[in-house]
């Protein structure tokens, strides 16, 4: 069985604090309402009856006898059956005037017999009180009758009369909220724990690097900025935020990179992922305008010619780009170049779709291509496919200095970044770490370490 972490387990349950609060406030509302509005209110009473000796035997004799107590003892399951019986209760309908029949006011009497005792106790339930003590009163005096007849004995006192109720039987609230309480709360607990056990995705823990066997060169905050488009995410954080807290976490990834090249230049750098959403396309715009800021002249191309998107985050035409400059002479890179509205950035668009990606990646023109843009550019930084299903940037990962893997916080699969990692090393990929993507600011230490920064987004 695999062993469970209950500081990770505790930090996942927190992500469904909200959705727990809210089984809670349902099952408690539910159980007011059920109590207070829609619960009928029952009533009830008892009376209690002895079984003495005969008024024969009384005459003859004033001693009750053991056999007379043994008699009664025996007795008394078979009066508790006659209590209920059609004969008595049919007799007491037609004495009280009740309104439903035989079997519904068998459910609502009740007959006790009191251990180690000749007394029996018989109780009532109802709604209306005053009904409930005329039932239990008037179902003694009929079955002491019956008793009379079927026995030609008296050997029945009452010993309680029946009183009216004042206190509602049923009110079992405080009963029900802590049940409520119990049910709603650990079955939440359960159902996450169970979802827990079973996700397989990577998250924040102090021994991630351990169980996907690589190195997490940054931790990247999830963003709760806005575009002017109320629908959109701003994706241009570092150049709109540059003191966020996603610009200090893509400053930190920039700063990684740099000290894990120190003795080697770092010019190109190709970003990919295990799966499309992991966020790739956004940390790949934003380190690269995080270059600009240190004066390097950066260059940032789109190597996913099927889905790229770096055109829209940029607001570029893609016209001409990447598979229109492979099939052209490559010396004239220069006309498919656009400048960003980022000082120092510039980009490379997808352009048109073609029908072979990958063969135009794996080309001699873009081995001489990338050799061409390192002469002309301090970083490039190659915006590549997921790697699960395409070799496009298998292939891509052969010809840079370093490859970043992103992955997105309790969305990314263990096993699929762990096969992403095997496809890369099998061509002998200089992959540098993964990225772990929108880590929510609550997340541990790191959200408070950042949340110094964070105070001041502009």
């Amino acid at each position: 069985m695999e062993e469970i972490n209950l500081k990770e387990f505790f930090e996942y349950v927190k992500k469904y604090i909200i959705l727990i609060a809210c089984v809670v406030a349902v099952f408690v509302i539910g159980v007011c309402v059920y109590n207070t509005g829609i619960k009928v209110p029952l009533y009830t009473t008892y009376t209690t009856i002895v079984l003495t000796k005969s008024n024969e035997a009384q005459n003859t004799n004033t001693t009750i006898t053991q056999n007379d107590i043994l008699l009664n003892q025996k007795l008394v399951s078979t009066y508790s059956k006659i209590i209920k019986s059609k004969l008595v209760l049919e007799q007491v309908i037609s004495e009280v005037g009740l309104t439903y029949d035989v079997s519904e006011l068998e459910k609502n009497v009740g007959v006790e017999a009191l251990e180690d005792t000749e007394i029996l106790k018989i109780s009532v339930q109802d709604s209306n009180p005053e009904l409930a003590s005329k039932i239990a009163n008037s179902v003694a005096e009929v079955f002491s009758k019956e008793v009379s007849k079927i026995y030609q004995i008296s050997n029945i006192s009452v010993i309680d009369v029946a009183q009216v109720p004042e206190e509602i039987s049923n009110n079992t609230l405080i009963r029900d909220l802590v049940i409520a309480l119990f049910v709603s709360l650990f079955g939440s607990l359960a159902v996450i724990f169970v979802i827990y056990y079973f996700d397989d995705t990577i998250k924040l823990s102090d021994n991630l690097e351990e169980e996907i066997n690589m190195p997490v060169i940054a931790k990247v905050f999830k963003s709760d900025l806005k575009s002017q488009n109320k629908n959109m995410k701003m994706e241009l954080i570092c150049s709109k935020y540059p003191k966020s807290v996603v610009s200090e976490s893509i400053k930190t990834l920039r700063t990684n990179l740099q000290f894990s090249s120190v003795d080697t230049d770092l010019e190109t750098i190709l970003i990919t992922s295990s799966i499309p959403g992991e966020g790739k396309s956004f940390i790949s715009a934003n380190l690269a305008i995080s270059f600009t800021q240190t004066g390097k002249k950066v260059l940032l191309v789109d190597c996913d010619m099927r889905k790229g998107r770096q055109h829209r985050i940029f607001k570029i035409s893609n016209s001409k780009g990447l598979s229109n400059l492979l099939i052209d002479d490559i010396s004239n890179y220069s006309d498919y170049i656009s400048k960003t509205s980022v000082d120092g950035l510039y980009l490379i668009t997808r352009g048109t779709c073609p029908p072979n990606p990958s063969e135009l990646l794996n080309s001699k023109k873009n081995k001489d291509l990338i050799k061409l843009l390192k002469t002309k550019f301090d970083i490039v930084i190659f915006d590549g496919v997921p790697c699960n299903g395409l070799p496009d940037s298998i292939i891509m990962s052969t010809l840079v200095d370093k490859v970043l893997i992103v992955s997105s916080d309790s969305v990314t699969p263990k096993a699929l970044i762990g096969n992403t990692k095997k496809s890369l090393e099998k061509v002998g990929a200089p992959i540098a770490g993964t990225i772990l993507n929108n880590v929510s600011k609550k997340s541990g230490t790191y959200g408070k370490y950042y949340g110094y920064y964070g105070d001041n987004d502009k």
